[in-house]
């Protein structure tokens, strides 16, 4: 399984990466999160503009056998949503870089060094 270093983590199984500008940043789900899940056959997100707290669910991601709820790692505002999601299947193949879910404007950027880190995410998972 695939935890890179570069990322934040939440215990809800979301990774967040803040872009070079420092306050806009890319959120998915973990490779924990998708294989645990199984087949992602489709992604529900709000839509871009919405404002966001922090764990506030944002969308959810429905797999052959399960829906699951995404929550936001931090308080913002969604500004993009992945325009290659109508094929869910990239989230299954390509959680960090492809199948990413929201770029949002994160209202206080140093929030994000609040999260995990892949060291405190391999043991919250055990891998």
């Amino acid at each position: 399984m695939t935890i890179p270093e570069d990322l934040r983590y939440t215990k809800d199984h979301e990774w967040i990466k803040l872009l070079e500008d420092g306050s806009t940043a890319l959120v998915g789900i973990t490779d924990f999160a998708q294989s645990e899940l199984g087949d992602i056959v489709f992604v529900e997100l709000k839509t871009a503009g919405t404002s966001l707290k922090e764990h506030e669910i944002f969308g959810t991601v429905e797999a052959v056998k399960t829906v699951a709820d995404l929550f936001a790692p931090v308080a913002g505002e969604i500004l993009e949503l992945n325009p290659q999601l109508d094929i869910a299947e990239i989230v299954n193949q390509d959680p960090y870089n492809t199948g990413w879910l929201v770029k949002m404007k994160v209202a206080n950027p140093a929030s994000v060094n609040a999260l995990l880190d892949a060291t405190a995410y391999r043991q919250l998972t055990g891998e």
